[in-house]
C-alpha cells in the first residue's frame, strides 16, 4: 500500500478571520500507510478524536509521499 502524510488545519470563524486570525496546524504532517488519498485523509480525522476541533472547520491534506 502507498504511503501519504497528511496534516489537520482548523480554519478560524468569521469573526476570528475579521479579528486577524489565522488557520492553527492541528495535526502536523503524518505518515500514513492506505490504500488512497481518500482513506489516508479518514484515517487521520479518525485520529483526530482526541483533538477538541469542530469539523466543520477542519481542513484535511493529503499528499503522497514520494
Amino acid at each position: 500500500m502507498p504511503l501519504y502524510e497528511v496534516a489537520i488545519l482548523e480554519k478560524p470563524t468569521a469573526k476570528e478571520k475579521e479579528e486577524g486570525v489565522q488557520e492553527k496546524l492541528i495535526l502536523p504532517p503524518t505518515s500514513v500507510v492506505a490504500g488512497d488519498e481518500q482513506s489516508a485523509a479518514i484515517s487521520a480525522v479518525m485520529d483526530s478524536d482526541k483533538f477538541d476541533i469542530d469539523r466543520t472547520r477542519m481542513q484535511v491534506l493529503v499528499r503522497p509521499f514520494l
